[in-house]
């Protein structure tokens, strides 16, 4: 049986690793040119999830080199938000007892 306080901090990793691959797949699509990036909708969607993702990735922007103009800033930030997962589905349950 898992903690509900557990699962809630799981569920909001879970859900803001999914925000940060919309927001990648999103950067694709209008640097594509599949989606219009002046559509207005499209406008509103990326400015959320650029609000919603740029606090964390910023920082790490800024402490990566510049690979020209490739930005890794994401798959770095998930790599972390899956290490901080495992951690707390590891030590978690020993700090509970």
């Amino acid at each position: 049986m898992i903690n509900p306080v557990i699962w809630l901090i799981l569920t909001i990793i879970d859900i803001y690793f999914y925000v940060i691959l919309a927001s990648v797949i999103m950067s694709w699509l209008i640097g594509f040119n599949v989606i219009n990036g002046s559509n207005q909708y499209v406008r509103q969607i990326g400015y959320a999830l650029h609000r919603l993702t740029e606090p964390l990735l910023a920082p790490i922007r800024r402490r990566l080199p510049d690979l020209g103009g490739i930005d890794v800033s994401p798959i770095v930030l998930l790599l972390a938000l899956q290490f901080i997962k495992y951690l707390i589905v590891y030590y978690a349950p020993r700090f509970m007892q």
